[in-house]
């Protein structure tokens, strides 16, 4: 008997500014469909629908060492046909690999009768995640896809979170740019030693970001959102970054980040109006450069990944 089950996974901005691997959160606007269809026998199959390339080979996906994975915590061997229907674009920086992981991990959890708790599924989605980051497992992104909403993680080990509201609102512009950035080549250029002073600070401002978000102070949310750490060394792949910075500021964005490793980058602002003229501001400068971008304008997705039928 083939049992099926089709998804929806929402994309997901991760870090926010000074949150790196311990922060992130679910967007709309954006997302995966894969389906899964679950048949006596072993392996599993992959058949692409999307407009976008991925690895040929099932042992490249990042979908495979999570559903291996939650397979073997099951104790039991079955047949698993998936079909991506839809698909964020890989390499955009708003989660790509995380959403394939967690709508696998979801999908599977579904067709298993829900053996597996949300904490658990986030734990298999870390592993399709080491797949595409040169073995880090992370949980900024698989989490809030999972999820929904604002997580931050609080601890790897043992593996701990919360959910975070978000503010009423909240709204984000998002620009991808057209070039690549590879995740891993965007980890291998940080520094491996911090100073105090910077740790410091970096430490404030995570505070003050999830203060922020807790009281729906959209103010300190944006004067917290900063990155001390990792921003300075990934934004050399972004061309004119501090420029595109002070333009967006002062146009009234209350934050701006690289979303992930890049290349897309992100402005929190107040409302959709504004969060669509910097919208228009990212991509106008991205164009100046010869660069095409593509934009969007998303509020947060509170409800994470789901089953639609």
């Amino acid at each position: 008997m083939v049992e099926q089950v089709t998804v929806f996974v929402p994309a997901s901005i991760a870090n926010l500014g000074c949150g790196f691997d311990i922060m992130g959160m679910a967007v709309e606007s954006a997302g995966d469909i894969l389906s899964m269809e679950m048949s006596e026998g072993d392996g599993i199959e992959i058949i692409n629908r999307t407009d976008y390339d991925i690895p040929s080979s099932v042992d490249d996906n990042v979908m495979t060492p999570s559903i291996r994975a939650m397979l073997a915590a099951a104790g039991v061997r079955k047949h698993l046909k998936i079909t991506l229907m839809c698909k964020i674009m890989p390499g955009s920086g708003i989660g790509s690999s995380a959403a394939s992981a967690a709508g696998a991990v979801v999908a599977l959890n579904t067709l298993l009768g829900n053996r597996f708790s949300e904490k658990e599924m986030v734990e298999f989605a870390m592993e399709g995640e080491a797949l595409s980051s040169g073995g880090a497992k992370h949980a900024d992104n698989v989490a809030p896809a999972i999820l929904g909403g604002i997580v931050l993680i609080c601890s790897y080990s043992p593996f701990e979170y919360i959910r975070i509201p978000f503010p009423d609102s909240f709204c984000a512009a998002i620009a991808h740019p057209r070039i690549t950035v590879k995740t891993s080549e965007s980890r291998a250029v940080l520094p491996k030693d911090i100073p105090l002073h910077d740790a410091i600070l970096q430490w404030a401002n995570v505070g003050g970001l999830v203060a922020g978000f807790m009281n729906r102070d959209m103010g300190l949310v944006g004067r917290s959102m900063r990155d001390v750490i990792v921003e300075p060394y990934r934004k050399q792949f972004i061309p004119g970054y501090d420029d595109l910075r002070e333009k967006l500021l002062a146009a009234g964005a209350k934050a701006f980040n690289i979303s992930g490793s890049g290349p897309s980058v992100f402005a929190l602002c107040e409302d959709e109006v504004k969060a669509r003229e910097l919208c228009s501001i990212m991509t106008e400068h991205f164009m100046s450069r010869g660069i095409f971008a593509d934009s969007l304008v998303a509020h947060g997705d509170n409800r994470g990944a789901r089953v639609i039928f």
